[in-house]
Formats: C-alpha cells, sequence, structure tokens
C-alpha cells in the first residue's frame, strides 16, 4: 500500500481540515463538532436545510458538493462508516432557518440506525427533519424489494434534485416529494476492475484475478452479482445499459440524465469511451440525454471501476436538474 498521509488513523480529520483550508469560501467546521462540515451561506428563513452525508472515502462526495444548489451540510464518518449522531445533529441546528431539514443517504445499515437517532434529536431541538434513502443499485437486491437496495453513485443525481429544489424555495414536504421522486426513477450499476485498501488496514477490499471483472459490485466492496473475464468498454456498457433499461422501461421518446462515475483509478479517457457507446445506444433506441456527468463523483478511494446511473425525467426533475449549482467539486452554470 502506497498512500500519501500522516498516520492512517488521522487522514479523515485531517482530510476535512485540508478541506476547510482550502474552500473557506464554502465551507466552515463546526467549533462544537470537527466532523460537522456547513456552508458559509447565509440563507433567510424559510430555505429547507439539505444534509447529505455517509462514510469518507468517496470523495468528493459528500463533502465536494456543499454549496448553491446543492448540500448545506455534511456530517463526515470515518472511513466506509456511517457519521455518529452527534456531528449530524450539530450540521442540522446550525443550517436549520425554521423550513425544517432533509436527510439524504445511501441505505445502510449503519447510517439507517445513526441518521435516524439524529432525526430523534433533532425533534427535541424543535426541528422538523424528513428523510430520502438513496436505493439506486439494481445488483444489490431484486426488483421486488427495492427497499433493501443500496445507495450508490446515483446519489449524486438525487442530492442535486434536493438542493434545486431547497434553492428554489419548495416546501420540506415538497422537496421530500421530489427527491423520492427521483430516487424512483433512478437506477445505477457498476463494475469492479481492482480493490482500493484501507490506510488503517492496509488490505484489499475484494480480491479479483488480473484478467478478470465482477459487474454489480459495491462501492464498499460488497460482492456483485456476476464475475468473470474483462470484456471491452462496449460489452460493459451494453451489460449495465441492458440491466438498467430493463427496469427503467426506457422507451423512444424518453428524456434522461445520465451518469458515468468513476470509482477511483479509472481514467476519464477510459470513462468517455465508455459514455460513447452508452450514448450511441441510446440515440439508437430514440432516448435523448438531457443532461450528462462523467467523471469521479462517488468514489471508493483508489478502486478500479465505475458505475452507470440513469435517471428517467419528467418536466420536473428536468428542470431541477439543470438548474445551477456551485460547489468547491461541482459547478453547473445550468
Amino acid at each position: 500500500m502506497k498512500k500519501l498521509i500522516n498516520h492512517p488513523d488521522a487522514v479523515v480529520d485531517e482530510m476535512i481540515e485540508g478541506y476547510a483550508a482550502a474552500y473557506p469560501q464554502y465551507v466552515s467546521v463546526l467549533s462544537a463538532n470537527k466532523r460537522s462540515v456547513v456552508s458559509v451561506r447565509k440563507h433567510g428563513h424559510g430555505k429547507v436545510g439539505v444534509v447529505i452525508g455517509g462514510g469518507s472515502g468517496h470523495e468528493p462526495a459528500f463533502m465536494g458538493f456543499i454549496g448553491k444548489g446543492m448540500a448545506d451540510g455534511v456530517p463526515v464518518g470515518n472511513i466506509f462508516a456511517s457519521p455518529p449522531p452527534n456531528p449530524i445533529l450539530e450540521v442540522t441546528k446550525t443550517i436549520d432557518s425554521g423550513a425544517g431539514v432533509i436527510y439524504i443517504y445511501g441505505n445502510y445499515a449503519g447510517d439507517c440506525m445513526n441518521f435516524d437517532m439524529a432525526v430523534e434529536l433533532a425533534d427535541m431541538e424543535g426541528i422538523r427533519v424528513e428523510t430520502v434513502l438513496v436505493t439506486d443499485d439494481i445488483a444489490s437486491a431484486p426488483a421486488h424489494e427495492i427497499d433493501k437496495r443500496r445507495g450508490i453513485a446515483g446519489g449524486f443525481l438525487v442530492f442535486k434534485t434536493a438542493g434545486a429544489a431547497a434553492e428554489r424555495g419548495y416546501t420540506l414536504n415538497e422537496v421530500e416529494r421530489v427527491t423520492r421522486k427521483a430516487n424512483d426513477r433512478l437506477r445505477t450499476m457498476g463494475v469492479g476492475l481492482s480493490p482500493c485498501r484501507i490506510p488503517q488496514t492496509g488490505k484489499p477490499s475484494f480480491t479479483l484475478g488480473d484478467g478478470e471483472m465482477e459487474i454489480g459490485l459495491g462501492i464498499h466492496g460488497e460482492p456483485g452479482i456476476q464475475r468473470g473475464s474483462i470484456v471491452s468498454a462496449d460489452e460493459t456498457a451494453d451489460i449495465l445499459l441492458d440491466a438498467i433499461r430493463q427496469e427503467l422501461r426506457l422507451e423512444s421518446g424518453s428524456r434522461v440524465a445520465v451518469l458515468v462515475n468513476g470509482l477511483g483509478s479509472t481514467t476519464r479517457m477510459e470513462l468517455l469511451i465508455l459514455f460513447r457507446r452508452v450514448d450511441a445506444r441510446l440515440r439508437e433506441l430514440g432516448i435523448s440525454i438531457s443532461r450528462s456527468y462523467v467523471g469521479e463523483y462517488v468514489t471508493s478511494l483508489e478502486m478500479g471501476g465505475c458505475s452507470l446511473s440513469i435517471l428517467k425525467l419528467d418536466e420536473e426533475l428536468e428542470l431541477l436538474i439543470d438548474d445551477p449549482a456551485d460547489t468547491p467539486m461541482f459547478v453547473q452554470m445550468g
């Protein structure tokens, strides 16, 4: 394992310090809890607060998406581990402007437990909180058990939708409604090529042979649904797209947002080659891409591989996805 770190146990706190020092025009770290990162923007009464979060190791998620049109605050967990309730609560108290707060995070047991505890604590503070779980990973559970699915890279599109809705002045009920709609119309599938190594252990998150790939691998190294010989970018794109199309029932005339996400060490060149195939296939099917994103949005340290996410748009979702955003690690001009 080769990593540019100091002490393995200090990586998360030192990362947060570096992040706050690099982007003081966007974020600050709360003195009440060094794992609570919030926007420096001040909102008047009535804007719904948007909290996203989860474990570290997924950068630029989640801290990188604090800013206009996205999140207002992020509680930061250890690597691949949920943040505890206290930093979640401190973020909630700081960003609440009286209109309530929405929590958006991936459907993992630790996150569900800790964010639910924070909801109870926030209620004791007189702050109303609603929660939407991201469940976009089609490989993690069958369609009839969608509530058991994990949240992976497609969560970025859910965050984008919620942040835009809050920025437009939607009420908490409306933000929750449109966020759930985005999650319901979103599907993701990934492929793993090589593991990552957590600094504290130095051990690979999974093992693959030199000529192998794994379809459906999770962003923490959770087992996928199929392992076999590595295939071409076009074949990989077809596997991912065909699985997603089947669930979303995409048909001619549909409009979509597409995310091709790198997991950490896959080059942008490779991601663009894969997107090229997705774009061509969708065009052949009469499906229009309204907005595309290619790059690293939700990573897994230095894991090799990528994922494909497709959000089936309606008029409302398309407007929200197209809205501008300004964060340290994601800027959209609209």
